[in-house]
Parts: C-alpha cells; structure tokens; sequence
C-alpha cells in the first residue's frame, strides 16, 4: 500500500500539495505523545510515519486522559468514552481504542448502585457517603461505629450486622445507605436495602399473585440485608412470624449479615413485636424475634437535631 507521501510525489503540479502535507506532517509530529511513542519504539522510522500518517491525525483529533472533558455525554473523541493508544501493527503505526477514566468511574458507579439495591428507599440514601454526613457534635460515636463496622467487615465470614437507633431525622437511614455504598465500593458487598413498612405491605398483596415465597426467597438469600425503620410498620401475627421470623431465622442460620434502622431500642421494639389488633399480647413470639436481632447486631444509638423539620 502506498504512503499519502508516494502518491503525492506522482501528482503533477504538486508543490502546493507537497507544502500543505509538510505542514501536516511537522503539525502532527509537535503532539508530545506521538513524539514520545516514537522515541520509544527504535523501529518507528520516516516510512511507518508516512504510511501512518491518517491514523496519527486521527490520533491528534481526540483526547487523552480526559483533559479537559465536558463529561460522557459531550465526549468529542470517535468513540465516547473511550480514548486512543498508539501501537505498532506490523509496518504501521496503528490506534486501539480504551475505555477513558471518565467511562470507567461511570461504569464503577453503575455497578455499585447496582450492588445496592432498594424497596421504597429514596433516590439520595443510596447515592450516600460518609463524606456528605454532617457531624453535629453528638453522633461522632455512631459514626466510628459505622466505620469500624466497614473496616472490619469480611465478606462471606462476616454474621453480625447493627441496630442503629435514635430519634425522628437525625439521620439512621442516610447512616445506613452510607455503610452500603462503602461496602460496594471498597469490598463488593451486594446489599438489599428495605423500608420496611412499604415491604410488608406488599407482602400481603403478594398473597393474591402468589409471589410470597419468591419475594422472601431473594431477600433471606442477599449477602447484605437492610431493614430499615422496622417498628414503624402495623405488626400482624402473620408478618411477625411467617415473614419477619422465617427470614430472620434463615439469616441467622446461614451466617447472613442484617442492618437495621429504628426509633425504638431493643425493649420497645420488643413491645411492639409483642402486639397484634388481633392476637393481643404475645411476648413469647417476641422474645423469639427479638433473640435473632440481639444476638446478631451491635446497638448504635444515634443522636442530633430532626433534619426534617
């Protein structure tokens, strides 16, 4: 195959041609990569240039490293997202495309919010970091709490999880969504995270569709369970013990680590278990419940100021 250079030579009246790709040329050579490239490859000599010379234009044309870049979606290279490498292909020097920094930190994000995935739980807890949480002076114990519950979180070995409780709004669900994101991000821990009053509401209309055991299947088997505001839901004998108790029980058995979020500590929680509209007081089952909580989580009390209002 000819050079761009060989086929001018056999034009007639071609000075001004010959000028026009000299300035080429010298313009593509000044790209301190291609000169780089070329000081590190002994073999690179002015024919493989001249051969090559509409890829190494190409390859002046697009951005390296993301300098500059306005973002994926205005991405000016060839192939967005990704960005050139030259190489050696036999005579000619050669451009493979790879995916940008910008791409793969997308594609890194992508699928750590896939890891954390939600029932009912807004669009901000799951994109939460313990960066964009905000000490009061009150919470630093839950905080370190927290951390400490990240660093030393072993994936596959790890059984305990947290029960972080404390008042309306000071921030138990952000807390939550907070060790999540960490955890997909620094151990890819797929998590589940659950508010738990909508998730038992649907789990009575499961009956009709019949997808009860489906639904309770996934969550009893997910790495990483999240219950949070449990307590708030309208208890039923039939939620305490055929839903919450068998995938406790399941959890518990397996070694399944489960976080929790409340407004009530241990013994409150256990009153509220204990009751039914229809099946009045039964402690007995609580304790039962209850006894799968305590033994299987650290309390955290988490204190501050209602952000809601």
């Amino acid at each position: 195959m000819e050079s761009i250079q060989e086929s001018f030579n056999k034009m007639p009246a071609n000075n001004k041609i010959q000028q026009q790709y000299k300035e080429m040329k010298k313009a593509i050579m000044a790209d301190p990569h291609i000169r780089s490239f070329c000081e590190e490859h002994e073999e690179v000599d002015e024919k493989m240039i001249d051969r090559s010379l509409a890829r190494l234009y190409e390859y002046t044309t697009q951005t390296k490293g993301c300098e500059g870049c306005p973002g994926l979606s205005e991405c000016i290279n060839m192939m967005d997202g990704y960005e050139p490498e030259l190489f050696i292909n036999r005579t000619v020097i050669d451009i493979r495309y790879n995916r940008c920094p910008t791409r793969i930190q997308e594609e890194d994000n992508k699928k750590r919010n896939e890891m954390v995935k939600s029932y009912y739980i807004p669009k901000e807890i799951l994109n939460a970091t313990f960066a964009d949480i905000d000490d009061d002076g009150g919470r630093i114990d839950a905080f370190q709490a927290a951390d400490q519950y990240v660093e030393e979180f072993v994936p596959g070995e790890t059984s305990k999880g947290l029960y972080i409780h404390g008042g309306f709004g000071v921030g138990k669900t952000f807390l939550l969504g907070a060790i999540a994101n960490q955890l997909a991000k620094e151990k890819g821990v797929q998590s589940q995270f659950i508010y738990t009053p909508d998730f038992f509401r649907q789990m009575k209309s499961a009956i009709q569709d019949q997808s009860i055991d489906e639904k309770l299947n996934f969550l009893k088997e997910t790495p990483l369970l999240i219950l949070d505001d449990i307590g708030a839901e309208n208890i039923s004998t039939w939620v305490r013990d055929d839903i919450l108790g068998t995938l406790l029980q399941y959890r518990m058995t397996e070694g399944l680590p489960t976080l929790y979020s409340s407004n009530l500590d241990y013994d409150l929680l256990e009153e509220h278990l204990a009751y039914s509209n229809k099946a009045g007081v039964e402690l007995t089952k609580a304790k039962r419940i209850m006894e799968r909580i305590k033994h299987y989580t650290t309390p955290v009390f988490l204190e501050g100021k209602n952000r809601r209002k």
